[in-house]
Parts: C-alpha cells; sequence; structure tokens
C-alpha cells in the first residue's frame, strides 16, 4: 500500500513539472527560430514560393531584415555629412525614411555600419575592397559603375536584401502561408481599401513621407512594406527566369537595379507585393529609400 502511494505521488509530482514547463514556453520562440534576431530586426524562416504563379520557383534560406526602412536619424548616425539627402521638402524628422538615396548610397551605407558594429561587410567594390574609404573617386558617380559591386553572401554585416528576399518578407513569409493570406494583393491586406490602414501612399500621404512604424504592420510584424518610400533591392532587374532556383540573386548584366514597395508617391497598384520598380544606380528620388537584412548566423 505504501509503495503504491510513493508510487502515485511521483507520478503527480512528474506531472506537474511537465505542466509547468509547457505553460513557460512561449508560443511565439520556435525551436527552429535559431539566435535572437538583431535589434530593429526580424527573422524571416526560409520557404518556397512562386513569384509569376508557377514559371519561376524560389526556395529560400532563413533571413533577418528590418521592420523599419532606413530612418534618416539611422542616415546621419553613419554616413554623416557624406552626402546632404535635402530632406526639407517631402517629410523631414529623426523617424522619417532616409530618401534621395541611390543604389551606391544604400551600398555604401550597409558596409560603413557594418564596419561601425566589427561586422564583416559584404560589398566589395572591384579589387579596391570593402571599406568604401578605399574605393576610388567617382565609383558611385557613373551608372555603368554598379556591375563592379559584389556580394559576399556569406558576409554578417548588412546588406540589401535580395528581391526575391523582399518579396517574401512583403508577402508575410511563413506565417502569411500558414493563414492564407501569403497571395494577397498588398503587405498586410488583400483589400483596396485597406490600403491606408498600411501603407502610406498617394490617397493619404499629403505628397510626403511619413514617420516610419505609423502603420499596420504585415504578418511577420514589418513596417511600411507597401508604401512611405520604395526599397532598394540587390537585383539587376531583368526578366524572371524559368525554373527552380535556391537563393536567387538576380542576373549580373543590365542597365538598372530594382526597387520594391511603393511610396508615398504611388497609386494603389504600384503599392503591390510583387511590383517592380528599376532605377539606374545614381538616381536619386524622393520616393527611393532603403532597408538592411541580414544572414543568419
Amino acid at each position: 500500500m505504501k509503495k503504491r502511494l510513493l508510487f502515485l505521488l511521483v507520478l503527480m509530482v512528474a506531472v506537474l513539472v511537465l505542466v509547468t514547463s509547457c505553460r513557460d514556453k512561449k508560443p511565439t520562440e520556435p525551436d527552429d527560430e535559431g539566435p535572437p534576431p538583431p535589434e530593429g530586426m526580424v527573422f524571416v524562416e526560409g520557404g518556397t514560393f512562386s513569384p509569376d504563379g508557377g514559371s519561376y520557383n524560389v526556395t529560400l534560406s532563413s533571413f533577418y531584415i528590418s521592420n523599419f526602412e532606413v530612418t534618416q536619424s539611422d542616415w546621419t548616425s553613419v554616413m554623416g555629412g557624406i552626402y546632404d539627402a535635402n530632406w526639407s521638402d517631402r517629410g523631414q524628422g529623426p523617424n522619417h525614411p532616409a530618401y534621395r538615396i541611390s543604389w551606391f548610397d544604400a551600398v555604401e551605407y550597409c558596409n560603413r555600419l557594418s564596419m561601425r558594429e566589427g561586422l564583416t561587410p559584404a560589398y566589395s567594390y572591384g579589387d579596391a575592397g570593402t571599406n568604401p574609404a578605399n574605393w576610388p573617386a567617382g565609383w558611385n558617380t557613373n551608372r555603368d559603375n554598379h556591375t563592379n559591386v559584389s556580394c559576399n553572401w556569406n558576409a554578417n554585416g548588412y546588406r540589401l536584401p535580395t528581391e526575391m528576399e523582399r518579396e517574401f518578407a512583403a508577402r508575410g513569409g511563413v506565417p502569411a502561408q500558414n493563414a492564407g493570406t501569403f497571395d494577397d494583393t498588398y503587405a498586410g491586406t488583400n483589400v483596396e481599401a485597406e490600403l491606408g490602414d498600411y501603407a502610406w501612399y498617394r490617397d493619404n500621404s499629403n505628397s510626403r513621407t511619413h514617420p516610419v512604424g505609423t502603420k499596420l504592420p504585415n504578418e511577420l510584424g514589418l513596417y511600411d512594406m507597401s508604401g512611405n518610400v520604395r526599397n532598394w533591392v540587390w537585383d539587376i532587374r531583368a526578366n524572371y527566369p524559368t525554373g527552380s532556383y535556391n537563393n536567387p540573386t538576380g542576373p549580373t548584366s543590365s542597365p538598372n537595379r530594382v526597387l520594391r514597395g511603393g511610396s508615398w508617391s504611388n497609386g494603389a497598384t504600384g503599392c503591390t507585393v510583387s511590383y517592380r520598380y528599376n532605377f539606374s544606380a545614381t538616381d536619386r528620388h524622393s520616393y527611393n529609400g532603403f532597408r538592411v537584412s541580414r544572414v543568419i548566423p
């Protein structure tokens, strides 16, 4: 009898410990997320999708992406007076997105931020290394020089997301796939009448930028993915290929680089998760900015 009571007591204690441990485990911290994301960044679990409905199939590894667009405060803290962006006419303030940023400017920012934080810079210019201070004079003034920039995809520093990383994240990634909202037209919603809840665009922006993160996020917790300013990505603009690709980084030659996401100046059509813009790497427009990404260690 005593042995039976002791057994029951031990069993009850074991069950209590098990229940307590299950309650303590947070559902927002799945085991496969790896290390916590760096401050200001969101973990994007890798996955597979087709940006064109079936001819081009993409599989991505997990990565980090910033939850906000790079702000004017971010830009100034890293770049100082290297480039006067002149932000007085389309929205100015520390939390407004940096705009009138060229693709070259964004690349330089990424490397300088990486160096400041002791990370390995992702970008090199020709054989001049990764420190922009050592890049040749005029490297960022000739549009054709953009193909001289190469990316070390294993570097732990900051970089621009690839075009497919940016689209996958805008669509909401795996959480949206699980929720059945991955194919929604805009980042966060499938309803044009709700776009103004998620994005600053032509109908609600008053022709200017607004502080980042003041609209609703998408399923990944990313803000302004369909509006405020367009985001430069790494890729050179070209038609999509056919077939299946792992972590594609785009073609190696063509005149322009791609931007994704709508802006304060765009109508709803230009704010969809699939819309592709392209400009010269030297172009600085008041509707163009960027956000950064990093590899998973």
